[in-house]
């Protein structure tokens, strides 16, 4: 209640700071205009200086407060670039600001920082300016790889966006070797010319070792990898079982018919499904997710892990789950066969895919069968015989899903809903965690008939509870940045497609575009050009719609077992369901979920990158003992330093502007091509290109292609035939430079003998 008012007190000061008449003033000043008694002044002047701290406001020199954004500074994030400079990105407003390297003056990527504005040219849009003052530190301990010599030591960060070695004394050496891949943690920051200082905490192990690459990752993005054993304690005591006593209140459907239907490696299932065929033509779709709130307690150990990880994150070679297994791959786990309990909504859904009528309850369950993707698809369009006399009981039921599905995927897309379709990666490995093969693969319908039902789901939850009028968490899509539409409709503009409405655009426009693009050459790269217009889904307190989704009430409920805020859902809908949702618990609700909402965010950013990098690694990994093959691409970005190629198994590299040596080409960013000056030869995404790979380092997680000409191939193989070395990749590398050197001086290879 307390950290409630003193937020509408800040919001009262900020509002009345932004007004345009308000000039910047002391604190007796303030004091005396906002009408602050004596005896309340040590008050304002505690919010004041924790506004200070926050950034929200600034304190001159001169002692005056004000509004950063009026006084000619932007306070917000520091996104670093490998290249040295690095960008301001705002609290308040769109545009980014751009730091020379010069002007960063000791800021680390994730610094919280106060940036002043240098005065732009007349016609320039973009900002530039100078770090001025750090607000928070967000590199408490960094990964990267140790070098020493005689005296001192260094680290090289692992994350490309954290520019500038780690001094290391010798006496904080902590037993590392060179070449070991280890954890510091900062003792000095960074400053104008000066690197940081730091100790080694932890040594991960050497650069080669079987897991040292993905846990570097782990370490460098915070990710909780061990669960404390107090924690872990909590969880062996939770029971295995369902008793009696626990299905008490609850509508028992352990007849109901129901399968869960999930990837082949999965082990935490949070969801089942059910399905039956009305009398009047509807479906009663039955949604039923594990109440993970009967065993995870609030304020418990448990609880207070799970908010600290946020999210569950998957590896190729592993999965750090956001409970302990005893619960996660156990008794919150929806397995066949064996009762649990259950949060269930079951919904009556006509044949244009509304639903007419809902109930939110309590349950207790017992699964049928533990179904895969691939099995429901093989069932549904490959008409496998064994399997449907394997699951015969439910064929009915898979068909009726299918129907429902697709019934429920056309309302979606004709309200506006966009729709990427981009093919996932699976990076497959071995028991040393080494990357064996990328296979790239399509949703099928198996996997629409989940997505389908979880997402009804989530908005019935959440408009039923919207207007119950009681603290929430929602999921919620800010519409995006006009200008970034202007931009990204003269982009289609060069494909030939037009952006409607693109100053207030609505999602069913973007699905517009989306659909005229299906099938073609360039369709991968406008999908991934849509989606970096957009802004980022995050989770909030407060209700806004889904614009991705065109849905006006939309929240995360269906996966409570590896998601915080779905847990926080559950947790408040227990208590609104069961009548003890008293004023108290309002106002509890109301002061902590702000933050709570904020955090998780954070933490699925911070997985989703950590996943990202991972699955780059890997990709590099597998590509590293295949330099100097040639493969087949297709042009999927084009940049003012390069183009990306895109091979048929998802791994993407970097075509450098300087490899591209027959011509001198220029990019021309109005159509994102580039072009040859004296031959006007021009490179568009989505042509199809023949690269040979010239590097792939696991380390920088980069993979360089370079174009290949006709002959090539076949020059290539009889050289490295000639040095007797198939598999060395510094012959290889060798190789591939001189006959650039050679190509590029215009020097005559010499001709085979016939």
């Amino acid at each position: 209640m307390l950290s409630k008012i003193m937020e509408e007190r800040k919001q009262k000061i900020l509002s009345f700071m932004r007004e345009e008449s308000y000039k910047p003033l002391k604190f007796s000043e303030l004091a005396v205009i906002m009408d602050v008694p004596k005896e309340d002044r040590p008050v304002l002047q505690e919010l004041l200086d924790e506004m200070v701290t926050e950034g929200v406001i600034i304190k001159t020199k001169k002692e005056r407060y004000g509004v950063p954004e009026k006084m000619g500074l932007v306070v917000g994030t520091f996104q670093g670039n490998s290249r040295g400079f690095g960008f301001v990105l705002p609290d308040v407003g769109n545009d980014d600001v751009f730091i020379p390297a010069n002007y960063i003056n000791g800021a680390m990527h994730g610094d919280r920082v106060v940036a002043r504005l240098h005065k732009s040219m007349p016609g320039e849009k973009h900002r530039e300016g100078e770090i001025v003052r750090i607000i928070k530190r967000a590199n408490k301990t960094i990964v990267g790889r140790f070098d020493k010599s005689e005296h001192f030591g260094f680290v090289t960060p692992d994350h490309a966006r954290l520019t500038g070695d780690i001094y290391i004394p010798k006496d904080y050496f902590n037993g590392a070797e060179k070449g070991q891949k280890v954890v510091v943690k900062i003792t000095k920051w960074p400053e104008k010319n000066r690197n940081a200082e730091g100790r080694i905490i932890e040594v991960l192990g050497n650069e080669g070792d079987a897991g040292v690459d993905v846990m570097s990752i782990i370490r460098a993005y915070g990710i909780r990898y061990e669960f404390p054993e107090e924690v872990l304690n909590e969880a062996k005591a939770v029971p295995n079982k369902v008793s009696e006593e626990d299905t008490v209140g609850r509508r028992d459907l352990r007849n109901l018919r129901m399968v869960t239907i999930d990837g082949e490696d999965a082990k935490d299932l949070d969801d089942a499904v059910s399905i039956e065929e009305l009398e009047n033509g509807n479906f009663r779709l039955g949604v039923h997710i594990a109440d993970v709130t009967h065993y995870v307690k609030e304020g418990s150990l448990l609880d207070k892990e799970a908010l600290l990880r946020g999210t569950s994150v998957y590896f190729p070679d592993r999965a750090i789950p956001m409970l302990p297994r005893e619960l996660s791959n156990n008794i919150c786990s929806l397995n066949a066969k064996e009762d649990r309990l259950a949060f269930s909504v079951m919904m009556e859904v006509d044949n244009q895919g509304n639903v007419v009528d809902y109930e939110i309850f309590e349950s207790v369950i017992n699964v049928d069968e533990r179904m895969t993707y691939t099995d429901v698809y093989k069932i549904l369009e490959e008409d496998d015989e064994e399997l449907k006399k394997r699951y015969k009981n439910h064929l009915n039921d898979f068909y009726n899903m299918k129907k429902l599905a697709l019934i429920l995927k056309a309302r979606r897309r004709n309200r506006g809903s966009v729709d990427f379709d981009f093919d996932e990666t699976k990076i497959i490995v071995d028991e040393k965690g080494k990357t064996v093969d990328i296979i790239r693969y399509k949703m099928t319908i198996a996997n629409n008939i989940i997505e389908e039902f979880m997402l009804l789901c989530n908005e019935v939850v959440s408009e039923h509870f919207y207007w119950l009028g009681i603290p929430f968490v929602y999921r919620v899509h800010e519409d995006p940045d006009p200008e970034k539409m202007e931009n990204l409709n003269n982009v289609l503009s060069t494909f030939g497609y037009r952006l409607k409405g693109y100053r207030d655009v609505h999602p069913k426009a973007l699905q517009n575009v989306l659909d005229r693009i299906k099938g073609k050459p360039e369709e991968k790269a406008i999908n991934t050009i849509i989606l970096r217009s957009l802004q980022k889904a995050r989770y909030s307190d407060i209700h806004i719609w889904h614009f991705g989704l065109a849905a006006e009430y939309y929240s995360h409920f269906t996966s409570p077992i590896r998601r915080y805020p779905d847990l926080m859902i559950h947790r408040i809908m227990k208590e609104q369901l069961s009548g003890k949702l008293t004023e108290n618990r309002i106002e509890h609700y109301k002061s902590i979920l702000p933050e709570i909402t904020k955090a998780c965010s954070e933490r699925e950013r911070a997985a989703q990158d950590a996943e990202r990098d991972c699955e780059d690694l890997k990709k590099a990994e597998f590509m590293a003992d295949k330099v100097g093959e040639y493969f087949e691409g297709t042009i999927s970005n084009i940049t003012a330093f390069g183009m990306f190629v895109e091979l048929e198994n998802t791994v993407e590299g970097l075509v450098r502007l300087s490899s591209m040596d027959d011509d001198y080409y220029y990019y021309d960013a109005n159509s994102l091509c580039l072009i040859g000056e004296r031959t006007k030869k021009i490179y568009r995404i989505g042509d199809k290109l023949n690269v040979q790979l010239v590097k792939a380092s696991p380390e920088t997680r980069q993979i360089d292609f370079m174009i290949a000409d006709d002959t090539d191939n076949d020059d290539f193989t009889s050289e490295l035939a000639a040095t007797g070395s198939k598999n060395g990749k510094e012959n290889k590398q060798e190789i591939i430079e001189k006959k650039k050197i050679l190509k590029h001086i215009g020097a005559k290879e010499k001709k085979k003998r016939k």
